[in-house]
């Protein structure tokens, strides 16, 4: 079993950057596919972004693209989410997740991750 920890969250303006780190212990931080998710009030969880080393896979969803990067560091056991140019709808509490076992085609839903982080609040407002 791993545990997660978020950082890196807080109040930023319109067009302002963030960079989330998710810190992963506890495991190899190789063999986990670790995801990030946002919730924004009243809304269900929404997956971000993905990274696994075991599948080959890692990528942001549509609507960041071009806006945020996922990456991992690796000397630090970390999942990085950069995000750029931020807009009001990205106020959420991003949460990572991580899973040994989660395959290709489920990597979008949270219900394939075991394992959470506590949450970190981005706002993005004026």
């Amino acid at each position: 079993q791993v545990q997660l920890e978020e950082s890196g969250g807080g109040l930023v303006r319109p067009g302002g950057s963030q960079r989330l780190s998710c810190a992963v212990s506890g495991r190899t931080f190789r063999s986990y596919t670790v995801a990030w998710f946002r919730q924004a009030p009243g809304k269900e969880r929404e997956f971000v972004a993905v990274d696994s080393r075991r599948t080959g896979t890692s990528y942001v969803t549509d609507s960041v693209k071009g806006r945020f990067t996922v990456s991992r560091d690796n000397a630090k056991n970390a999942l990085i989410l950069q995000m750029n140019n931020l807009k009001p709808e990205d106020t959420a509490v991003y949460y990572c997740a991580a899973s040994a076992s989660v395959i290709v085609s489920q990597m979008r839903s949270p219900s394939a991750y075991s394992t959470w982080g506590q949450g970190t609040q981005v706002t993005v407002s004026s």
